[in-house]
């Protein structure tokens, strides 16, 4: 190996394979060009100025077409002739504009929403997705926002979180949970995005809210498999959601009252319609329910969406957005607590040729959490800060050949909890648990190929490395085991530590590097129906801390390190897609296989509150999850929607490893806790005039993996509980039906202010689904009992939106 190919360490440059991808994908562009022109330009909404992510733009009676990016943009080349242009977007009516493409062109187009066409037939309303026969993307549900208003929330809020839970392979964690698994992985597999910044805990109110004002939303994109090779940093899914940027035309206003919470938005032009800016805030009276109730707990949150833009000129435009929300919880007068997060981004989009688009961003996001004792008076503070630099660029070689590339690099600060007195009275002494620092970078390399007028393929790599930082001890143990077992005692136990070695904040304590190749292709059997299989390789070099079953506040992230190894996922996934009856209907079928390398569990009794050395409670594992979906939706109508179903498997795998022992449930397989069998869901929306219309959910799941005691033992007097092989047992299935109804009062055509009611029945036959079971003895009878925790039954809403 010639010296020049090698690091300073000796190591061979691994940054060689992405170089010689992108020098080969260029050329491959330069073989294939001939006398073509570029058109390129924008899509807008004429009424606002919203750019559309997701547009179709295509030459009539061709092959030759593209979608335009996060910002609207397009590039579109072909050879010189003439052409009709063709642009579509859900919701949006057809464009069609007459082109001669005899030089490189400019052309930015306005389009108008689709007005509802009432007749006794037929409605085309547009706001449902059809499936893309052509793109070669694996996994990917995109939402229109519109479709997630109609349907019906609890308590009347719409909610983006339980809005994708109606979709194949996504499920909750039980009634009033918060986060959400994708295709049998855990809550801290997704990587969930608002703006480009990452938001690490989605819900307002413990999981009965999400943190997504949809007054606020323009785009959402759900990767489930396939995911680009732009993304980085999780195993399962990717949740892209993207804020608009606000009414360049208008001044106008949004809001909406309901049960307990109310919202309003501003949005209008600025710097004389270069610019425009959007503000957003929502804020619930939940506390003041409650204090009239004569109710000592009370509890609340509030968010507030920000967003700016300027055009510098017709190649530069720079973006602000930001994001706050806090929830405030207090019980009695013993407990306070609070959680939230802070978001901000700044981007420069550039324009260096028709063909090549660039996105610079600066994004700075924040999580924390405080618990204040006041009985004990103390209080509890963890939080994680991260700074992120990333750089995107997208090169439009020609009709047949489309590549990104880019870098990012994510700066971590952990601060896994702080205990402050809040008096001098206390007895409780200050204890800060060390804080973990450490830095993720990555740089990747995408193409999209039409190889043929019916095959298009998608290739690309991602290589990423992770440094955890000095600064801090980590411990040494005997024999290197932060965990053994006791063969006499049948346990696992926290290792003896023998010292600890003191890295300096100029040193690494520990690196790890991974390529992470990512394909896919769609081969389009004829104008109906097509075929698509993926695959993709993902690392994620943070984890979540948690031994409950669902995401909560308090639970702490944790970067990989000495002991705790990046988990890395396989995925394969092959699907069937088919349009029916002019696009009325469509048809999606998946089958997908996921394994995933150092899974971590939790050893039994572990303990990990104000634990510095996490290593000592886990041990190293590894999962699986396969799969069959199916999405049927109705795309055309008065009646709208989809039927969805989910046949699935997750399961993990801990054996002792270097501890020693037979691992969790003797080293065999068993199901982990967001395993469902069967996951069937129904969405409808019925337009019955232009007054009314109607929505439904309904829900069916096979019910959550738990663990029950299966008998139990004397000692000293005490009845001592023993337990059955971890997560053996299930709750019973869950179900619910929730219906709404929307009433638009008459309006005057040219009157700006618009209103609307929404009437709403979340689960509407009072199911008391189990959100858990606990098993206790009852003091005065000594008989052992199981108590049925039920969050929600039937929950009626009203809420009132208007538009001005």
């Amino acid at each position: 190996m010639p010296q020049n190919l090698k690091s300073k360490t000796g190591k061979k440059n691994r940054c060689i394979p992405i170089i010689f991808f992108i020098t080969l994908c260029f050329i491959t562009s330069s073989i294939e060009a001939q006398e073509s022109y570029t058109l390129s330009g924008t899509i807008k909404d004429i009424k606002n100025g919203e750019t559309l992510f997701g547009a179709s733009v295509f030459f009539k009676g061709t092959s030759i077409g593209v979608i335009t990016n996060e910002y609207g943009f397009y590039s579109i080349t072909a050879p010189k002739g003439n052409y009709t242009l063709i642009i579509s977007f859900v919701g949006y009516n057809e464009i069609k504009e007459e082109i001669v493409l005899d030089k490189n062109q400019k052309l930015d187009v306005e389009v108008t929403e689709s007005s509802m066409q009432l007749d006794e037939v037929v409605i085309k309303s547009g706001q449902t997705e059809r499936v893309s026969l052509r793109k070669p993307e694996m996994s990917v549900s995109k939402l229109n926002i519109k479709t997630v208003k109609q349907m019906p929330v609890v308590l009347g809020e719409v909610d983006i979180i339980k809005s994708i839970q109606m979709l194949p392979g996504v499920t909750n964690n039980g009634e009033g949970s918060s986060g959400f698994h994708v295709r049998g992985g855990a809550a801290d597999q997704n990587l969930v995005l608002l703006d480009e910044a990452i938001i690490y805990n989605t819900s307002h109110l413990l999981g009965f809210f999400s943190v997504f004002n949809a007054d606020a939303i323009k785009d959402i994109k759900l990767y489930k498999g396939g995911i680009p090779a732009r993304f980085g940093g999780r195993t399962s899914s990717v949740l892209d959601v993207r804020q608009k940027d606000g009414n360049n035309k208008n001044f106008g206003l949004t809001g909406g009252i309901g049960v307990i919470s109310s919202r309003l938005t501003a949005e209008g032009p600025l710097f004389d319609d270069k610019g425009s800016f959007l503000v957003a805030g929502r804020t619930s009276y939940v506390d003041l329910i409650l204090k009239a109730a004569g109710e000592k707990n009370t509890a609340g949150f509030y968010d507030l969406n920000l967003k700016t833009n300027y055009s510098l000129n017709q190649k530069n435009k720079l973006f602000l957005s930001g994001y706050y929300g806090r929830d405030n919880f207090k019980f009695g007068d013993n407990f306070k607590s609070s959680y939230g997060n802070l978001s901000g981004n700044l981007r420069w989009n550039h324009i260096f040729t028709d063909k090549l688009f660039s996105n610079a961003s600066i994004i700075y996001s924040k999580y924390d959490y405080d618990l204040d004792i006041v009985i004990e008076k103390f209080e509890w503070i963890s939080s994680i800060n991260n700074f992120n630099i990333k750089y995107d660029l997208k090169y439009y070689a020609s009709d047949k050949f489309k590549l990104d590339f880019g870098i990012s690099s994510i700066y971590y600060d952990f601060d896994p909890g702080q205990v402050r007195p809040t008096s001098e009275s206390s007895a409780i002494n200050p204890l800060s648990l060390d804080r973990k620092k450490a830095v993720e970078s990555g740089a990747y390399v995408n193409a999209e190929h039409k190889l043929t007028d019916n095959l298009t393929v998608q290739y690309g790599i991602r290589y990423s490395t992770f440094s955890r930082l000095g600064g801090q001890p980590i411990a040494n143990y005997a024999n290197d085991q932060p965990v053994v077992y006791n063969n006499t005692l049948g346990i696992y136990e926290r290792g003896t530590e023998i010292g600890e070695t003191i890295f300096e904040k100029s040193e690494t304590i520990k690196s790890y590097g991974n390529f992470e190749p990512r394909a896919s292709l769609a081969y389009q059997l004829n104008e109906y129906s097509s075929i698509k299989m993926g695959y993709s390789r993902a690392a994620q070099y943070v984890h979540l801390l948690s031994n409950t079953t669902s995401v909560t506040p308090l639970d702490i992230w944790t970067p990989s390190g000495e002991f705790i190894k990046p988990q890395l996922s396989n995925q394969y996934a092959l699907g069937y897609f088919r349009n029916f009856n002019d696009k009325m209907f469509s048809l999606e079928v998946e089958t997908y296989y996921k394994t995933t390398d150092n899974r971590i569990d939790y050893i039994d009794g572990s303990d990990l509150i104000g634990q510095n050395n996490i290593e000592t409670e886990i041990l190293n594992g590894e999962s699986r999850a396969y799969g069959l979906e199916f999405l049927l939706r109705k795309n055309e109508g008065k009646f709208t929607g989809w039927l969805s179903y989910t046949l699935s498997k997750s399961e993990q795998r801990t054996l002792g490893g270097t501890a020693g022992g037979p691992g969790i449930n003797n080293g065999d397989w068993y199901n982990t806790p967001f395993d469902r069998t069967h996951d069937f869901s129904l969405t409808a929306a019925y337009q019955l005039n232009e007054k009314w219309n109607f929505g439904a959910n309904m829900v069916f799941q096979t019910g959550r993996p738990i663990t029950y005691p299966n008998g139990q033992y004397q000692y000293e007097g005490l009845s001592i509980a023993s337990y059955s092989d971890r997560n053996s047992d299930r709750l019973p299935a869950y179900h619910r039906l929730d219906i709404s109804a929307t009433y638009k009062p008459n309006k005057k055509p040219n009157k700006r202010w618009k209103g609307e009611w929404v009437f709403g029945i979340y689960n509407l036959y009072n199911q008391k689904n189990a959100a858990a079971i606990s098993f206790s003895q009852n003091i005065e009878t000594g008989a052992n009992e199981a108590t049925r925790t039920a969050i929600f039954g039937i929950v009626p809403s009203i809420q009132y939106n208007f538009k001005f």
